[in-house]
């Protein structure tokens, strides 16, 4: 019964993902904290110190470890984290019947794809690594203009800016899989 109660003063699955580890809601925050603060959740409520308990318990335990898991995830990845905030506003960033992205981001993203192949074909892994890197650099740029965005509560913005830096992260996956296709 003891740890029954104990699990259930520890995992409320009604709070959001920042309130369940302490952490005030917003795109910017700090990943120290985070870690901290899902190490010492996860030190409490790990299914393992209640191996030992009734089934009811060990289910407790297995769910609110899933939780935790989850939300740690959500909040750890930026896009993931904006996402999520968007969310909790209503907004469903990713909402297939809006997937609109601007023509000139398309475009570049389009002929950024097309030097990745054509460097994969000539097994250029230093126009690859560049191109990752140009990939990264305009990922962070973005993540910086998103966290504006919704500090601002410039929701539509913030929407836009999460579409693009998924396209962003598909792109750099795919030269990243050039990359090591060309170095094996």
């Amino acid at each position: 019964m003891r740890l029954r109660r104990k699990l259930q003063r520890l995992i409320d699955f009604s709070q959001d993902y920042f309130a369940l580890f302490g952490l005030p809601p917003r795109y910017r925050l700090d990943p120290q904290a985070l870690e901290q603060a899902y190490r010492a959740l996860q030190r409490e409520i790990h299914p393992d110190r209640y191996a030992a308990g009734d089934e009811a318990q060990r289910r407790m335990a297995l769910q609110s470890s899933a939780r935790v898991n989850e939300a740690y995830r959500a909040l750890k990845d930026p896009v993931e984290r904006a996402q999520y905030l968007l969310s909790l506003r209503g907004i469903d960033a990713l909402c297939e019947t809006n997937t609109a992205l601007p023509p000139a981001f398309l475009e570049r993203e389009l002929e950024r794809r097309e030097a990745a192949a054509d460097a994969q074909d000539r097994r250029d892994m230093t126009r690859l690594d560049e191109l990752l890197r140009e990939v990264r650099a305009d990922a962070a740029a973005l993540q910086s203009a998103l966290g504006d965005h919704l500090e601002e509560q410039t929701w539509d913005a913030a929407r836009d800016a999460v579409r693009e830096l998924r396209f962003l992260a598909k792109v750099g996956d795919d030269i990243e899989a050039a990359l090591a296709e060309v170095e094996g």
